[in-house]
């Protein structure tokens, strides 16, 4: 039989803020590799980016003095960090087993199950708004709208009674609350609700061809502009394919050191692919001069790769077996045989079909204040009990500060427009 104690005295102890950040680090692979500082406390974040080197060369006399290139500084700004906010609810019921303090085995055994289904749940909301964001699921068929059914490209996303918002291109406003009724795995079709548990809701107004999506609460500003963490298809992309128009408040198409180089993956199939990014990692080294080599892609590219292998052993081999990581990607080198060049492959379950990064760590930093932190209350509580009907029960908020710092973007590439 476990001690008693007290529920804040547990809390401190078994759910400490470096416990929390600690393990959202190891289940994301984005997290797992970019550069963590935390030390940022909000406020204007300065980013700065060389708008140019020195170029000033002559052949056979000194350059005029009025005639020097020089070296130019370019002033970036982050703003302020971004929130993203998570709730654990306990209750009172399942702690308490006698009168007095709540036993600490039972308390243990009761955080540890909540603790592991809620940050694989927000490893993946995190994930997502870090590689592939704002949206995390496309409506791919509106036929049954009206009766508050969608077909989605990632059914995988969806947790019955979660609360999303749909919104497409024409539809003015930040999107819909809606919630989730039921999903059918096998069809990708997600019923949704305009109320936890009620009945269908007539969707019409969003459809497939105005590219409706499906997006996280709050991601969205009371303006309809997108409050979330920078993204690298956001960061990575040009306007054109998508992506932002700036980065850090200076526009990208000013300076070539805020330019990724955006190759088109409209050709690939499932058999050419790994052809296909050995180009793009060429064209990469060859415009941008960066050491991205490290492709970032869904499980279905993945996929493709490994086939693409075995279907040409002759051309490609194997130079880091692939392997799993027991929180969720796959990673594995395979170099050419006619080039010698090698790359990093990274199959990752919150990654987009349509899109593969390909990334140079150095460039990139998650600036936070503190990463994780649990809401604590003026009385020094960390948490906040409520009472209803069917007894207590015990809600801990907890919060994801800071925002992604892109401080070379050229140094990265992308592939888009995959659609096989």
């Amino acid at each position: 039989m476990g001690t008693t104690r007290t529920f804040e005295a547990m809390l401190n102890e078994y759910l400490p803020n470096k416990l929390l950040a600690e393990d959202l680090v190891k289940r994301d692979y984005i997290f797992n590799k970019v550069v963590k500082d935390t030390s940022w406390k909000g406020g204007d974040l300065i980013v700065p980016f060389k708008g140019n080197v020195p170029s000033t060369i002559s052949f056979g006399a000194l350059s005029a003095e009025s005639d020097i290139a020089e070296s130019s500084k370019i002033r970036g700004k982050i703003d302020a960090y971004r929130e993203v906010w998570g709730t654990i609810k306990l209750n009172h019921t399942d702690l308490m087993q006698h009168d007095g303090p709540i036993p600490e085995s039972t308390f243990i055994r009761l955080i540890d199950d909540e603790l592991e289904d809620f940050m694989d749940y927000y490893k993946q909301v995190v994930s997502i708004q870090l590689g592939s964001g704002p949206h995390f699921a496309l409506v791919t068929d509106s036929t049954n709208a009206a009766t508050g059914v969608m077909v989605v490209d990632r059914v995988d996303r969806f947790q019955l009674s979660q609360k999303s918002v749909i919104d497409d291109d024409d539809t003015s406003g930040s999107g819909t609350a809606i919630y989730v009724t039921a999903i059918n795995l096998n069809t990708k079709a997600v019923t949704f609700s305009a109320t936890r548990g009620g009945g269908a809701v007539n969707l019409s107004a969003f459809t497939a061809a105005q590219n409706a999506a499906l997006y996280h609460p709050g991601v969205f500003d009371s303006g309809g502009a997108h409050n979330t963490f920078i993204s690298m298809r956001q960061a990575l992309l040009s306007a054109t394919n998508g992506g932002a128009a700036t980065i850090h408040g200076q526009t990208k198409t000013a300076y070539p050191h805020l330019q990724s180089v955006n190759i088109s993956g409209a050709a690939i199939t499932a058999t050419n692919i790994l052809e296909k990014l050995f180009d793009a990692y060429l064209e990469v080294r060859i415009r941008a001069r960066g050491t991205a080599q490290e492709f970032l892609m869904s499980f279905k590219n993945w996929g493709s790769c490994m086939k693409a292998m075995e279907t040409n052993k002759g051309a490609y081999r194997v130079v880091g077996e692939p392997k799993a990581s027991e929180y969720g990607w796959w990673e594995t080198t395979i170099a050419s045989t006619s080039s010698g060049e090698a790359l990093k492959i990274v199959g990752i379950q919150e990654m987009d079909d349509d899109i593969i990064p390909i990334v140079d760590w150095k460039g990139i930093t998650f600036r936070s204040n503190g990463l994780f932190r649990k809401r604590k209350a003026p009385d020094g509580k960390s948490y906040y009990e409520i009472r209803a009907t069917t007894g207590y029960s015990y809600l801990i908020d907890v919060c994801l500060f800071g925002e992604m710092e892109y401080r070379k973007p050229n140094g990265s590439g992308i592939v888009h427009t995959i659609s096989y």
